[in-house]
């Protein structure tokens, strides 16, 4: 959809991709779905896993309760309280590893699906999952061929591989910029030094955006198709939030808002018809009343 608060603001033809009216309301959806079908072909799943900082979680457990496949999804402590309502809604098993980011609950996770007929859904490395956001990127080129950069929000990748991967197949000069949180850098220091390199910690308030580990397969896909990536601050994010919400009447997430905070802090380098991608609205109270 055109945004004009953001063109007239960035004098540039601005458009938002929305990915918050899908199930679960954010893009996860797409991968889950499937990835899900595609291992149900190759073997009998008694139950799928994930663990996530909710969004991907919610994803699983959505895709589990179409398929008639129990669900169990491990959260970190603290997780995001509208996400974690929406994967308790649908039915799935809850556990919370106890510790402050995804590495605790991957653990927990990575252990309990040496069970057999456990699928281990992991968004980071799953093969078959970025086939599922490589579908926003056909969906933007066929609806605006003039598209000259798709901006991205980037937590564990596997969003803007597939974007990137039908993008670069599709229409090769557009432009495809990462964004992630100053305070959860680790993709961006590895896009930038060519290696992988992790963080001490990732706490942000975009906890779709908060990794610490990155995975090194996906670092060299990220180093090959994604263009730029920049860092947006807690402050910035915020300020996106409350813009798209009053002026471009959109719920946006942190994480959401993040690629309308890269436009907003850096003009150059997106051409005159820049598309930002809306990853979720699942945004917290007290997050929105900061925003706001």
């Amino acid at each position: 959809m055109a945004a004009p608060f953001l063109s007239q603001r960035s004098a540039k033809n601005v458009y938002l991709k929305l990915e918050t009216e899908l199930p679960t309301g954010s893009f996860k959806v797409r991968g889950a779905c499937y990835a899900l079908a595609q291992r149900m072909k190759k073997e009998t799943v008694r139950e799928v896993i994930a663990s996530s900082t909710g969004n991907h979680g919610a994803a699983v457990a959505y895709a589990a309760k179409e398929f008639g496949v129990a669900a169990r999804i491990f959260l970190p402590a603290n997780s995001n309280p509208v996400k974690r309502g929406k994967i308790a809604a649908l039915g799935a098993a809850i556990v919370e590893s106890g510790g402050g980011d995804l590495a605790s609950a991957f653990r927990l996770a990575a252990e309990y699906a040496k069970q057999p007929g456990v699928y281990f859904l992991n968004d980071a490395t799953d093969l078959d999952l970025p086939a599922g956001p490589a579908t926003i990127a056909c969906e933007i080129l066929e609806q605006l061929p003039r598209a000259s950069a798709i901006v991205v929000p980037m937590g564990d990748t596997a969003l803007i591989r597939g974007i990137a991967a039908a993008a670069k197949q599709v229409a090769p000069q557009v432009r495809i910029i990462g964004v992630q949180a100053e305070r959860a850098p680790a993709y961006y220091l590895s896009w930038k030094e060519g290696r992988v390199v992790a963080t001490e910690t990732c706490d942000t308030i975009a906890d779709g955006l908060a990794t610490r580990t990155p995975e090194a397969a996906n670092v060299r896909d990220v180093r090959q198709l994604v263009d730029d990536v920049m860092l947006v601050s807690e402050e910035q994010m915020l300020e996106a939030i409350a813009i798209l919400l009053t002026e471009e009447h959109v719920v946006a997430e942190a994480a959401g808002a993040a690629s309308t905070a890269a436009l907003l802090k850096a003009r150059e380098g997106c051409g005159d018809f820049p598309v930002l991608l809306v990853s979720g609205a699942n945004v917290p109270r007290a997050v929105l009343k900061r925003a706001l």
